[in-house]
């Protein structure tokens, strides 16, 4: 039984997010999944996501190939997550590519590629600009 993580925002869900999450549920039999707190969102990107912490908790966690959803609240907490929730398996989105190397110690670390043309800042900024 390999337990899988991931970590992301999630925000808007859109096919690319759909399409990473199951790819991340077959490598393993448990898919837990980190979301970023409003406040560690706001520290990467600048702004608030559209939907609460906790609608998207609910959102994600509504997904029947995910196993387990908790927020996370620090990027430098990591290490700690990966301990806490066992995991075998660490992936992210190919755009992370190296940036979680330092885990491969704790866990394999996969980056798989992500789905072409769709992110959740693209559609934010279509939708803003729909008259």
């Amino acid at each position: 039984m390999k337990r899988v993580i991931t970590f992301g925002t999630f925000d808007v869900l859109h096919i690319g997010h759909i399409n990473i999450l199951e790819r991340a549920k077959a490598l393993g039999s448990h898919l837990c999944v980190g979301i970023s707190s409003d406040q560690l969102n706001f520290s990467k990107k600048g702004r608030n996501p559209i939907y609460s912490e906790k609608q998207r908790l609910k959102i994600i966690s509504s997904l029947r190939f995910v196993d387990e959803v908790f927020i996370e609240e620090s990027l430098d907490l990591k290490g700690g997550y990966l301990k806490q929730y066992s995991a075998d398996i660490l992936v992210m989105g190919d755009d992370w590519t190296g940036k979680f190397d330092m885990f491969s110690s704790q866990c394999e670390v996969k980056y798989l590629p992500r789905t072409p043309a769709i992110s959740t800042t693209e559609i934010i900024e279509i939708v803003k600009n729909i008259e």
